[in-house]
């Protein structure tokens, strides 16, 4: 069952459970593939569909934050729920050991010896980790390792 499917059949499920709120994320995630799908004429493969969870989590996390500095409780708590929705289609996550492995390995391939090979790096680390580790966190660890 692809990624996509499984999105389908739990928006199957929240509506015969009258769940409004998991229905409301779920339709939301539909709602951003069907977009991507229309708008560059393709069809997403689990990867893709991986990265448009990735930016949903990633635009939760940022308007927690702006919620947080606006004194609005409430919405911080809607958008943390969102976010473990959200979470619950990702892979388990990499550990710090196995992430800094794949780092390590990717700068041996590379040759990475400085800043400037970050890109190249990182390149290698985002397909291999895509929506198994925060990219941000990925980026300042590769950035440290380069310094």
């Amino acid at each position: 069952m692809t990624l996509k499917e499984r999105i389908t059949e739990d928006m199957k499920n929240a509506m015969r459970a009258k769940d409004s709120e998991r229905l409301g994320t779920i339709r939301m995630i539909t709602a951003a593939i069907k977009q991507r799908e229309v708008d560059e004429r393709i069809m997403l493969d689990d990867a893709q569909v991986l990265s448009i969870l990735d930016k949903m989590i990633r635009t939760r996390k940022e308007s927690i934050v702006q919620f947080q500095a606006g004194n609005r409780a409430d919405l911080v708590e809607k958008e943390g729920r969102e976010i473990a929705l959200l979470q619950a289609y990702l892979p388990a996550q990499l550990s710090d050991d196995e992430l800094d492995g794949i780092i390590a390995a990717a700068m041996t391939e590379t040759g990475a010896a400085s800043i400037k090979d970050m890109g190249k790096v990182m390149g290698i680390v985002k397909a291999k980790a895509q929506g198994k580790a925060d990219m941000a966190v990925v980026g300042a660890k590769i950035k440290a390792k380069l310094s």
